[in-house]
């Protein structure tokens, strides 16, 4: 009897093994950037924003920053537009730009009548770069 068992025991395992039915193994991401259902974005989204620890630290300190940094640019703005106006009330009096070549340090400004208007280039003899501005005639 003890012979046997070794085969009923074998016996048993092929039965069982010829009647199991095995399926495909399908991956499906849940994430839509690697193609999952779009309809899941929403839901990673705030699962991502519920676990971010420095999302508050972060937006306190960015919104410091703009606020300073835009006033920074205001002020500096400002500060560049009353010196120029200046400049120019000086140099050329109440009448405005004349035709012609002026320099200012590093800086050397054509200003010429165009048939698009009057044209101003300003020349930096430093770097070599040069703008151009037109004001049209009205």
């Amino acid at each position: 009897m003890k012979n046997l068992l070794p085969f009923f025991a074998t016996a048993v395992l092929l039965f069982f093994a010829s009647q199991t039915e095995a399926q495909d193994f399908v991956f499906k991401p849940k994430n839509p950037a690697f193609g999952g259902d779009t309809f899941n974005y929403n839901w990673l989204m705030a699962s991502a924003q519920a676990q971010d620890l420095y999302a508050e630290k972060r937006s306190s300190q960015s919104t410091q920053k703009n606020t300073v940094d835009a006033f920074a640019n205001s002020l500096n703005n400002l500060l560049l537009s009353q010196i120029s106006r200046q400049i120019i009330t000086n140099q050329f009096g109440e009448s405005g730009l004349q035709e012609g070549q002026y320099t200012f340090g590093n800086f050397q400004v054509d200003v010429a009548s165009s048939l698009d208007g009057l044209t101003i280039t300003i020349f930096d003899q430093v770097q070599g770069q040069s703008t151009q501005i037109v004001i049209p005639y009205f």
